[in-house]
């Protein structure tokens, strides 16, 4: 009995695939303005736009500068009995830092505050350099790379849509005051899902590689 050959692989230089029904297409350059979609499910594989970095690296910041102020100032006012008691987010995580309910803590920071702030400098740090026109800056493949893998875990929105939930069950049992925070979380959402938007990942990609290369 004589041993086959191992098979030949295709080879997939050049080659991208739908990130959502993982059709296989062939790259090609795709001018500013223009969109090119899966053959088979027509989701978006990339859609340049003109100062796109630009508008991604500007909502970033913006989204930075109200996760502070969504931390620190106070979130929500609640009146029952003649009694008022405020809380910040930061009281909100904090609330939970005792006893066997201290890992969810932990949890709860990361996923509504470290992740996503994490992902904002990552995206700053990655298309600030190119954004100017120079070389990307040192290790921006593995920073942008963390941000693809943070993003499900990043999950502001999906707290801000809890909190919803909660007060509409307080609402009958006490007067509920919406802080400044509150807004600025929602703001924060707002930006989050319009900088996701902006953003082409395939057209990223190709920019670090041709300006590593110094095309």
């Amino acid at each position: 009995m004589t041993a086959q050959p191992p098979a030949t692989l295709p080879d997939t230089d050049g080659l991208i695939a739908c990130p959502s029904c993982d059709a296989l297409h062939r790259l090609r350059d795709v001018r500013p303005g223009e969109t090119a979609r899966c053959v088979r499910c027509h989701a978006v594989l990339e859609a340049p736009r003109n100062t796109a970095m630009t508008r991604i690296i500007m909502l970033a910041l913006a989204a930075l500068i109200l996760m502070v102020a969504a931390i620190f100032f106070p979130f929500l006012e609640l009146e029952a009995a003649g009694r008022i008691h405020r809380a910040s987010l930061l009281d909100t995580v904090m609330a939970f830092s005792s006893g066997l309910t201290a890992p969810l803590t932990f949890a709860m920071a990361a996923l509504i505050v470290i992740l996503p702030v994490i992902r904002f400098v990552a995206l700053i740090y990655v298309l600030a350099p190119m954004a100017f026109g120079w070389r990307p800056a040192p290790h921006a493949e593995p920073a942008f790379r963390l941000t693809e893998a943070l993003r499900p875990w990043a999950m502001a929105e999906i707290f801000i849509v809890g909190v919803a939930v909660a007060l509409v069950k307080v609402a009958g049992l006490a007067h509920v005051f919406i802080g400044p925070a509150f807004w600025a979380f929602v703001a924060l959402v707002v930006v989050t899902v319009l900088k996701d938007n902006f953003m082409s990942r395939v057209t990223v990609w190709k920019t670090l590689e041709a300006r590593r290369n110094g095309s």
